[in-house]
């Protein structure tokens, strides 16, 4: 019986080692803000004639979307593909909400900034047209 138990608790041993070796090579866990994110690596979606082009900017990681939308605005397009989610205002739809991760100005004084190719928009995402070639940025900040 003793002859039996030393092989058997070797190929357990080396099992568990070998699964913690490969559980502690795991980087894909996210931690911050990207904790809550629904994607955390540049993702294409959908199939449309329009093709929309949005950098996620929050602490000091970006993921791009590539989003292929027959829809006619940023916001829809955002929208179609559950990316984006807020609430309507005077102002029109105020986003909260961004590939799962959520700023909220009144709780820590954190917003979600539109950007069109780097500039500040002065549109919002739901009233902005997509327009072929252009890269917009939705930008946590704090």
């Amino acid at each position: 019986m003793k002859t039996m138990m030393k092989p058997i608790v070797a190929v357990v041993l080396s099992a568990l080692c070998l699964f913690s070796f490969v559980a502690c090579t795991n980087t894909a866990d996210e931690t911050g803000l990207w904790a809550s994110a629904t994607y955390t690596e540049d993702t294409t979606l959908g199939d449309g004639a329009k093709t929309v082009v949005v950098d996620v900017t929050a602490e000091d990681k970006t993921v791009t979307f590539t989003v292929n939308t027959d829809k006619d605005t940023v916001g829809a397009a955002l929208m179609e593909h559950g990316l984006i989610a807020g609430e309507e205002g005077d102002y029109g739809l105020y986003v909260k909400v961004v590939n799962g991760i959520t700023a909220d100005y009144d709780v820590d004084q954190s917003y979600w900034a539109f950007h069109i190719d780097g500039d500040y928009a002065m549109s919002g995402v739901d009233t902005t047209a997509i327009t072929e070639g252009v890269t917009y940025q939705l930008v946590y900040t704090k």
